[in-house]
């Protein structure tokens, strides 16, 4: 007797701001698809919403891939068994995050026993993998949920329409390293000093390395006061081009006029500027709604990820987590500020 066929179903969740409007969606290569969405919402629950819409809607033995290592190391690595044995309670005896959205995938997989999970490095020229991240930041943009027969093409995915939004920026070419981490306060403050020299040539030493494995090394900063500038001119400093990835104009705007002198220095340095909102945030909620926009694009986006953390500040590792879960653990660094 002939074992059935297996369908593979690709899914990607994304988040606009974690938490924020969030938007999930799977496609099947050449067949069916469906994108969904929930507000507030965060980059994790749509991964696992995502699975869980393909895994309630494709009969059959089904392979899920996905470039969330957050769903499939859960089955790879069978952390639900350890985490049902446990009460639902995770390895520091705490509450699992998202067992609203785990406890029906999981009973649904283990039911059915003809799912498994493959992992895909998300954009890397994967054509399946791209599409279901468009479909699902179209989802998350304007929430709402749609399915068909047949995938769109990437060309009949048009930019989000998004209030203020600028039209979709295009990628730089290259190997993309994004640099993220602390401001001046944890880096020895707001002028030159021994903590904030050393990340800087830790960053230089880092970046002239990844060059000489990716000779089309280019590095993505938002250009933050603290690690984001010191991650601009340490690309400066190992001759690679840097790309400002700005969340709004004129974020410089209300710094001290030092600082905003130094940043538009920068800018002047940068091979380009990626602007995600042509509109000026009129408050700190908006500004801060932006800021989350810009990591969520910067984690969609970057092949690589450089953190300056201390392995303590939650917004630095929610960051960190965010590009661990779209790229793999093995390709988001970790430095520490320290002289």
């Amino acid at each position: 007797m002939t074992k059935p066929t297996r369908t593979t179903a690709y899914t990607d969740g994304a988040c606009l701001g974690n938490p924020g409007p969030g938007g999930w969606a799977w496609a099947i290569p050449g067949g069916r698809w469906a994108s969904g969405h929930e507000n507030p919402s965060t980059n994790q629950r749509m991964e696992i919403a995502a699975a869980a819409g393909a895994v309630s809607s494709i009969d059959g033995p089904l392979e899920i891939v996905s470039d969330s290592t957050y769903v499939v190391n859960c089955f790879r690595d069978r952390w639900w068994e350890g985490w049902i044995a446990r009460g639902w309670l995770n390895k520091a005896k705490k509450p699992v995050a998202n067992r609203d959205l785990w406890e029906p995938l999981i009973t649904e997989v283990q039911r059915r026993g003809d799912v498994v999970f493959r992992w895909v490095k998300g954009h890397s020229n994967d054509p399946m993998n791209d599409l279901v991240d468009r479909l699902a930041v179209e989802a998350a943009t304007n929430q709402h949920g749609s399915s068909g027969d047949s995938p769109p093409s990437l060309e009949e995915l048009g930019p989000p329409d998004r209030p203020g939004a600028a039209p979709e920026p295009l990628v730089p070419a290259g190997h993309k390293l994004a640099i993220v981490g602390h401001r001046p306060p944890e880096l020895g403050g707001y002028q030159a000093n021994p903590v904030a020299d050393g990340v800087r040539t830790k960053l230089a030493e880092i970046v002239a390395a990844k060059r000489e494995v990716h000779d089309d090394l280019v590095v993505l900063t938002g250009l933050g006061l603290g690690a984001e500038q010191l991650g601009a001119v340490a690309a400066v400093e190992a001759g690679v081009p840097f790309y400002a990835v700005l969340p709004f104009p004129e974020p410089e705007s209300v710094w001290p006029a030092a600082a905003q002198a130094s940043y538009r220095k920068l800018l002047d340095a940068a091979e380009g500027q990626i602007l995600l909102q042509n509109r000026k945030p009129a408050s700190r909620v908006q500004a801060g709604a932006a800021l989350s926009r810009r990591d969520a694009w910067l984690a969609r986006n970057a092949d690589e990820a450089l953190a300056v953390w201390d392995g303590e500040d939650p917004a630095i590792a929610k960051q960190v987590k965010s590009f661990q879960d779209r790229l793999g653990e093995e390709d988001v660094w970790v430095v520490p500020p320290q002289s």
